[in-house]
């Protein structure tokens, strides 16, 4: 093992945390909107004027949205959600017009669509069917295509992407039973052979299309040996070979059609020709791979974002009550609002964080990790609202509605398509830490040997010296900004003063943030529930400028739109005020400390006698003998019809 990478059986804490750390790119090459917002600077100029796709891409990308909707349009999503299954024709009619192929270039031959056609595809097909759209992004945003492209061979990818254009179904390898967000636990390895080769052995959970991938990306731990620098590493590896077992199909509240098993590999033998990148570096390259892959279940959430908004507006306008359109009472007209305004900011997060990866001008990782949070979160209480302006036929599932002949509306499995992204790909207390250490990335390299128990007294005393000029430069930036001035960012007219906002908000964010680590300094990285507030904070200060810079771009490109992006955009961004309100005031006067104690308390049983007179399901009792079954009243409905 490595010294930053323990045996898994033997770590702590500290030494999980340094795994992290060490996997994470720690330098800044190019700007970051998300970043500078978190330092408390509004920086425009990295994301306005608007970014849009250019001719070309927009061109190529209209032509596949165009057979992707016809393809789409013959899809039966109940038969898929009814059969747990995608059928084969369907994925062959996908392979069939290069649907596998959307993210990979055309040299290799895929279609070479940009993020944000790629992202507007994964909207539509979402819409659909969710478990596609999982299918699609499982496949190129984070199996074999976007690790290839970002850091394999030119041999790799000359025998490896025409496959998965045309052909194969890829899958992702990391997760295993007992690691999950963890990877310094991480115990599949890889031994070398002594051929040039490696052995892999171990089981990975969880494996989205696994069940029936031809290629997969596994992680695995090549031990440090002589020649070898060991640590975890990445590899392309046939799912045909000697030694890889589906062991389990998983099923899932939602997603039913998803493909998603348990793989075991037992002495798996993988040419070296296979490793992605150098030993050691398989963090690096699943992290990187997320850093745009993420931006694939945004993409998911803002189709169903759009969806319920078409279906709470024809259901609130046309079911009455009291002698109105329920849309037409405020109790529920807050929901559609909610609902119209959120589906609006969703889309204008996701185009603005596509362009931005298009672009390659700027550094995305924070903005693409936000857009995966946020749009997880929020479209799972736009689902949940839908269901509650739907009423009863909201808990109701299609297939009933349509068999006693009234419209079969899926918001029900929305819900449960949706919950799971809120998980996916970074869990929402992972993405807080992800994104908190991002966001205090300044504080802790100017203040890291301050906070470092193990550093001596000289190295402290350096440290100081050179956070003080930080700090010197960096604080009266923070007390007067363009967001006092009336007159600013007046070009963007009656959304002028949310920008205004955004502006002081983003430097009392960066006040908090600087008098919390000279409050709490080492043990800042304790505190999850401030962290997370401040990066709830910053998501939502993110939300508002991309949908004032949207809804700006759109009154200019769409002027029969008339005011309605305006509109969406001001209630939106008055939306996110209150939150960002009650997230403010919650940094400070909140329950974390005492519910902290009495989680341990609960851990340690003190309370168990509070799950007193209840059954747990989960385990199972003896069989109790019954009487002699006689007729149903009750089983077979269509009896007492006929």
């Amino acid at each position: 093992m490595t010294a930053t990478e323990p045996s898994p059986q033997h770590v702590d804490e500290r030494q999980a945390r340094k795994v992290a750390e060490d996997a994470r790119e720690s330098e800044w090459r190019l700007p970051s909107f998300g970043k500078e917002l978190y330092l408390g600077r509004l920086r425009l100029d990295l994301v306005h004027p608007y970014p849009r796709p250019g001719p070309d891409a927009v061109l190529r990308g209209e032509a596949f949205l165009g057979k992707l909707r016809g393809l789409c349009g013959g899809i039966d999503a109940h038969r898929i959600e009814r059969e747990e299954q995608i059928p084969d024709d369907v994925i062959r009619g996908l392979k069939g017009i290069g649907a596998f192929g959307m993210k990979i270039p055309e040299s290799y031959g895929g279609l070479g669509l940009s993020q944000v056609y790629y992202n507007r595809a994964l909207t539509l097909v979402g819409s659909v069917s969710p478990a596609i759209g999982a299918l699609l992004s499982a496949h190129q945003s984070i199996g074999v295509p976007q690790p290839l492209r970002m850091f394999g061979t030119e041999d790799q990818k000359k025998r490896f992407l025409p496959r998965c254009a045309t052909t194969d179904i890829s899958a992702f390898l990391l997760t295993e039973p007992d690691v999950g967000s963890d990877p310094a636990r991480l115990r599949t390895t890889a031994e070398p052979d002594g051929d040039g080769g490696y052995l892999l052995d171990g089981v990975k959970l969880w494996t989205t299309n696994g069940v029936i991938a031809d290629l997969l990306v596994v992680m695995a731990r090549v031990p440090k040996s002589e020649g070898h620098r060991g640590g975890i590493t990445a590899f392309v590896v046939e799912s045909a070979s000697d030694g890889i077992t589906v062991e389990n199909r998983n099923r899932f509240m939602g997603l039913r059609g998803l493909e998603n098993g348990v793989t075991r590999l037992h002495r798996v033998r993988v040419p070296g020709e296979n490793r992605i990148g150098r030993e050691g570096e398989g963090l690096k390259i699943a992290l990187s791979t997320l850093n745009t892959g993420r931006l694939s279940l945004p993409a998911l959430c803002t189709g169903a974002g759009k969806w319920a908004t078409k279906v709470a507006r024809e259901w609130s306008a046309e079911r009455v009550q009291w002698g109105r359109p329920v849309g037409r009472h405020e109790e529920v007209a807050k929901k559609v609002s909610f609902i119209a305004a959120t589906a609006y900011a969703m889309e204008a997060m996701l185009e603005l964080a596509g362009q931005l990866a298009d672009d390659e001008r700027n550094d995305i990782r924070i903005e693409a990790a936000i857009a995966k949070l946020w749009s997880s979160e929020m479209a799972y209480t736009v689902a949940d609202e839908l269901i509650q302006v739907r009423g009863g036929r909201g808990f109701e599932t299609a297939e009933s509605l349509a068999a006693r002949g009234e419209r079969g509306i899926p918001a029900e499995q929305m819900l449960r398509d949706l919950r799971i992204n809120r998980i996916f790909e970074g869990s929402t207390e992972i993405m807080h830490l992800l994104i908190a250490r991002e966001a205090v990335d300044a504080h802790l390299s100017v203040a890291g040997d301050i906070i470092d128990p193990d550093a001596d007294r000289a190295a402290k005393a350096r440290a100081v010296a050179k956070a003080g000029t930080f700090y010197a430069g960096w604080l009266p930036t923070l007390v007067v900004g363009e967001g006092q001035r009336p007159t600013a960012f007046n070009e963007f007219g009656p959304l002028a003063k949310h920008l205004r906002y955004v502006e002081r908000t983003s430097r009392k964010l960066a006040r908090s943030t600087f008098y919390a680590m000279t409050r709490w300094q080492g043990g800042m990285e304790t505190k999850q529930g401030f962290l997370s507030r401040v990066v709830d904070i910053g998501a939502e200060l993110f939300a508002i400028s991309a949908v004032v810079l949207r809804a700006h771009s759109d009154r200019k490109e769409h002027p029969e739109r008339d005011t309605g992006p305006l509109e969406l955009a001001d209630v939106f961004a008055r939306q996110s005020k209150l939150r960002i309100d009650q997230l403010f005031t919650a940094m400070w006067d909140n329950t974390d400390d005492i519910d902290g104690r009495l989680a341990k308390r609960v851990l340690d049983g003190r309370y168990a006698w509070l799950e007193d007179g209840v059954l747990d399901p989960s385990i199972p009792g003896p069989l109790i003998a019954a009487a002699e079954p006689g007729p149903s009243e009750r089983t077979d409905v269509h009896r007492t019809v006929e």
